[in-house]
């Protein structure tokens, strides 16, 4: 009798957590505890999708220079930077499940010593892999129905700034650091601005790098863009320096079309840069472009 009550007491015990969900991760596929109890999170596109989700963590970086993170995580222990945890930090609060990835990439294994650690990394494919940790999300929060719902919203809005981006032509993303301007193409880290807002690229064959390919006034002015998308890696990061719009205040970049036509679209660059492929960077990013374009 005594024997069969522990056991039914056992399973009545048995917390949700103990119940995992199988997603993919940078890594590979990966089993995770659903509903976690305690969440320390060290990526910052991680970070924006949750709170999108209305999942807060119990701990993550200072600063997150992102304002809208920073607002939503002001009751979050602080655990270290985006390169560098404080592993007894996080050992102290003993977290359920850790979620890092991008600029926290290298930490996984010994963060994954402390606590069950993902790699939530976004890189090759920012919307595609951004789309794919959103839905992940919510299958380890149990928020399927939110998460399809941001999703659905976000599909809408490529469609949406695609009529709007429609039949204007060429484009060229760069960003300014200080002094020095780097070119993106298609293949590249934000090549994603091309294809999902349905603007042909200037120039085809550009170096694809993290940076981006070291480019001139010069560069800029022979691929005469139609639209010059702009980002700003010193504002991102929260850097004194020139700024984008003083940086290419130049009269090589003032005879472009881009220029003429006031098609140079300088983009909330911390977002994108910190952030990218949170499902709130990106859909902000989108709005700054179609707002630039139903300005006309």
């Amino acid at each position: 009798m005594y024997k069969k009550l522990a056991v039914a007491l056992c399973l009545l015990a048995s917390p949700l957590s103990a119940q995992t969900v199988s997603i993919e991760t940078y890594r590979g596929h990966q089993d995770v505890p659903v509903t976690p109890g305690k969440i320390a999170v060290f990526d910052m596109a991680a970070l924006d999708s949750l709170l999108a989700l209305g999942v807060v963590p119990d701990a993550t970086i200072h600063p997150v220079y992102v304002d809208y993170l920073a607002e939503a995580t002001n009751s979050a222990a602080h655990v270290g930077t985006l390169f560098e945890p404080d592993y007894e930090a996080i050992a102290a609060i003993a977290p359920d499940l850790v979620i890092a990835g991008g600029r926290s990439y290298k930490a996984v294994p010994k963060l994954n010593k402390i606590a069950p650690t993902i790699d939530m990394t976004i890189w090759e494919d920012t919307v595609g892999q951004g789309l794919d940790r959103l839905e992940a999300y919510g299958e380890i929060f149990d928020k399927q129905a939110e998460a399809a719902a941001l999703a659905q919203a976000f599909e809408a809005k490529v469609e949406a700034t695609r009529n709007s981006t429609s039949g204007q032509g060429s484009a060229l993303v760069v960003m300014t650091n200080g002094p020095k301007i780097s070119a993106y193409g298609p293949e590249g880290r934000f090549g994603w601005l091309y294809d999902t807002v349905g603007l042909k690229p200037a120039v085809e064959n550009i170096e694809s790098s993290t940076h981006g390919e070291a480019i001139s006034f010069e560069f800029i002015h022979d691929a005469n863009p139609d639209v010059l998308i702009v980002i700003d890696r010193m504002a991102a990061i929260g850097q004194d320096g020139d700024a984008a719009q003083t940086v290419l205040d130049n009269p090589l970049v003032q005879e472009t079309k881009a220029w003429e036509t006031g098609k140079v679209i300088y983009l909330d660059s911390t977002p994108l840069y910190i952030a990218a492929g949170g499902i709130q960077s990106m859909t902000l990013t989108l709005d700054q472009i179609a707002a630039a374009f139903e300005a006309d």
